[in-house]
């Protein structure tokens, strides 16, 4: 599921990512068992993943207006943040604890 996000988020904004795919990836997810309150955290970083992915990532666009830049020296200096997003998502996937950390202590 992280490669089919991935891809999408080379040609999608966020939103389109999310209300697209949602309908779809949200009913095998909670039949597989997942809880949805850990899918949406994974949503939430695999749309923010797909922000910095070229050819569409709209946060490099804005980098790129901000700093005159040309795209691809921002889509390499953007690289770092991917990695670290990937990292962050395989801990997720690994760890489900670290996303439902919080909501559950929050809950009592």
């Amino acid at each position: 599921m992280t490669l089919f996000y991935i891809v999408l988020g080379l040609f999608l904004d966020g939103i389109s990512i999310t209300v697209m795919s949602l309908p779809i990836t949200l009913p095998i997810v909670l039949q597989a068992g997942y809880d949805p309150i850990w899918f949406g955290v994974f949503l939430v970083i695999m749309v923010e993943l797909g922000q910095i992915t070229p050819p569409v990532g709209f946060n490099l666009f804005v980098l790129q207006g901000l700093t005159g830049e040309h795209i691809g020296r921002v889509a390499y200096s953007a690289l770092p943040f991917f990695m670290l997003m990937c990292l962050a998502a395989a801990l997720v996937c690994v760890y489900p604890g670290l996303a439902l950390w919080l909501p559950q202590w929050l809950a009592g």
